[in-house]
């Protein structure tokens, strides 16, 4: 597998209605599909662990945009009362938004979406993928809480891949009850990386996330599709 020879990277600004939510967008020469990062609770579009899966993402040939889903001022407010962080349905509004916006920008055009969620962003994700079932095809959650998208579960067409670390046990049983409230549409899958605690610092932990993450995203939103594998094990993901 050949990564891309040219990744073309730029900072962008979504508007939305009077807000403006900053982003940075990476599209690979020859793209066929984009992934948007939604981040979790008290994260930002510069979380390093979300960077690093995005890089991976990039060179297998997938676009990546990583965003703000809050503005510099609520940002700071968050800081202090900790209340933006969860309002899921604020949080869902805003990727919904930039998915929209994404989907009519002339260098998407033609291009699968595709969202990669983290903590309550995973939420926001799968909100936004039934909510926009023909433009979000695929969802990919990382020590993600799908539970709190509710009502919206039974709703989500999107194949969806949930990733849970093997020692976050109490997320572990959420992620499986929202697994179950999904399973009226096909491609929904759960998978457990051993050893792994709820932010993956473990060794080797982020690196297997992102490469199920890779193959799954590019299964779903590439044309051409081939196995990536895990250098250290030989393993293959799928």
């Amino acid at each position: 597998m050949n990564s891309p020879k040219n990744i073309d990277h730029r900072y962008v600004v979504v508007k939305i209605d009077s807000l403006e939510l900053e982003g940075n967008l990476s599209i690979p020469e020859g793209v066929n599909g984009i992934v948007v990062f939604v981040h979790g609770s008290g994260s930002s579009r510069n979380s390093p662990r979300n960077i690093y899966v995005a890089e991976v993402l990039q060179d297998v040939g997938l676009g990546t945009l990583l965003f703000d889903l809050l503005t510099f001022d609520e940002e700071q407010e968050d800081m202090i009362t900790r209340r933006l962080r969860f309002d899921i349905d604020l949080l869902a509004s805003r990727t919904i938004s930039t998915v929209d916006w994404l989907h009519k920008q002339p260098y998407a055009a033609g291009k699968k979406i595709g969202l990669f969620g983290s903590s309550t962003g995973a939420a926001a994700a799968l909100i936004a993928a039934a909510t926009r079932p023909d433009i979000v095809q695929a969802v990919v959650s990382r020590g993600g809480r799908p539970d709190l998208a509710g009502r919206a579960l039974p709703r989500v067409h999107a194949a969806a891949l949930l990733i849970v670390g093997g020692n976050d046990r109490e997320v572990i049983s959420l992620n499986e009850q929202a697994l179950d409230n999904m399973r009226q549409h096909p491609e929904k899958r759960i998978v457990i990386v051993p050893g792994a605690s709820h932010l993956f610092e473990e060794q080797g932990a982020l690196e297997r996330v992102a490469l199920l993450a890779g193959n799954f995203f590019r299964r779903y939103l590439s044309v051409d599709v081939d196995v990536m594998v895990d250098r250290d094990s030989g393993e293959e993901f799928e």
